[in-house]
């Protein structure tokens, strides 16, 4: 049998995961971290702290750090829901719509190139089991913080 635990090891590696920064422009670098806060700020309307926080299976604390971060760097804009001030919209700045769009382009370029490399069967088997794989990750009970 397959070393499961070695397949994705040489996975998460190649993709990156691990990486302390995933990319940047104009002279600010976002970490992998980062990186999946402004895809889920982008691809939501209006979302609040929690809601991103829950999302990526973070506690808010560290999502606070996070965000904060983000603030200083002018790509997240903090504000707060006039009917309960205590909650916080997050949406992006121009800049971070810039990153954003960067780094989706970044990615489909690595991700497209990847798959280059496969036949169109290959391609559509490989997306078929990931797509199984993170079902089955959702049904399990010791895996994994929901995803949005």
């Amino acid at each position: 049998m397959e070393n499961v635990r070695e397949l994705f090891q040489i996975l998460i590696r190649r993709i990156g995961l691990l990486n302390k920064n995933c990319c940047g422009i104009e002279g600010i670098d976002v970490s992998v971290v980062q990186s999946h806060i402004l895809y889920e700020i982008d691809r939501r309307h209006q979302p609040s702290m929690q809601e991103i926080a829950e999302a990526l299976g973070m506690d808010i604390t560290t999502f606070s750090r996070q965000i904060q971060t983000l603030v200083e760097a002018e790509l997240v804009k903090k504000t707060p829901y006039p009917e309960d001030r205590r909650v916080n919209i997050l949406s992006l700045t121009e800049k971070g719509k810039r990153m954003a769009d960067f780094i989706d382009d970044v990615t489909n370029s690595f991700y497209n190139e990847i798959f280059s490399h496969m036949t169109e069967f290959e391609r559509e088997t490989v997306l078929r089991s990931i797509k199984l794989l993170n079902e089955s990750m959702a049904k399990s009970k010791r895996c994994c913080g929901p995803v949005g």
